[in-house]
């Protein structure tokens, strides 16, 4: 059995309530990782998937906010992790935008600025903020895993509002692809992850014990507040397609972000579901 190494280390999943988010820490939790869930709006479901994945000694998981547009959170996210476990090996960066907003049949001339501006930013800026963050302690130790997750498409190739999902995704594989000299000396692997259409978020599956706080949770100097999240425009329908199941992205994120991936980094690698 391949043995993936993840027993015992520390994990921070960003976006955590999220489909894909809330996938990728239940599979860490199951090889045996404690994982720090970062969330934006859903406190509750956060602390009830922490909950689930605490563990006999309900110290496996604690849920901490997480905001993309205020400059400090990555810093104290991180900060609030290597505090209360001494260290983090792993940051998988899922949180992002719920998608531009766009009339439909609006042309792309017409989209105003305030709704494509959060979308874009939003996919670069927090990524490379809490990237910073957690590679500093990385480095010290001399092995990290860093994985980006690019935003879903929106919309089949060519459609409308697809082009600044696109954009994101470009964004985020030029990080990978310019980090990976900076960081790889020094034991460092980052990725991304691009899924192909997967299915509309879904909140985490509450546990049957109501969920009870770590016994010393973060206390940050300043909680950020949650940011609004831009929706998909009524009327918008799902690209037709083979789609990715968050499992299916989950499990491709434990195995890059494990001790059996020891060579693989820089790359980006795309999801598209079964043919």
């Amino acid at each position: 059995m391949l043995d993936l190494g993840l027993e015992g280390r520390t994990v921070l999943v960003t976006g955590a309530t999220g489909a894909i988010g809330s996938a990728a820490a239940r599979a860490f939790a199951a090889q045996g990782a404690r994982v720090a869930l970062a969330f934006r709006h859903r406190r509750e479901a956060a602390e009830a998937l922490a909950a689930e994945l605490s563990g006999p000694d309900r110290g496996r998981a604690f849920a901490v906010p997480y905001a993309l547009d205020d400059a400090a959170s990555p810093r104290w996210v991180v900060a609030a992790v290597e505090e209360y476990w001494g260290g983090l090996d792993v940051l998988v960066a899922a949180a992002r935008r719920r998608g531009a907003r766009r009339e439909p049949h609006a042309r792309f001339e017409d989209v105003p600025e305030e709704h494509w501006r959060p979308l874009v930013a939003d996919a670069f800026a927090p990524a490379i903020r809490t990237a910073q963050w957690a590679v500093a302690g990385m480095r010290k130790r001399g092995w990290g895993r860093i994985a980006l997750v690019a935003p879903p498409p929106h919309a089949p190739d060519g459609g409308p509002g697809g082009e600044f999902h696109e954009v994101a995704r470009a964004g985020l594989r030029g990080l990978v692809r310019g980090l990976v000299g900076e960081v790889g000396g020094d034991g460092v692997l980052i990725n991304a992850v691009c899924p192909g259409s997967t299915p509309p978020d879904r909140p985490p599956t509450p546990p049957d014990r109501p969920p009870t706080p770590p016994d010393r949770p973060p206390s940050p100097d300043r909680p950020p507040t949650a940011p609004e999240g831009l929706t998909t425009p009524e009327g918008s329908t799902t690209p037709e397609g083979p789609t990715t199941t968050p499992e299916d992205i989950a499990r491709a994120l434990v195995f890059l972000c494990s001790a059996a991936n020891g060579a693989i980094t820089g790359e980006t690698l795309t999801l598209a579901g079964p043919r």
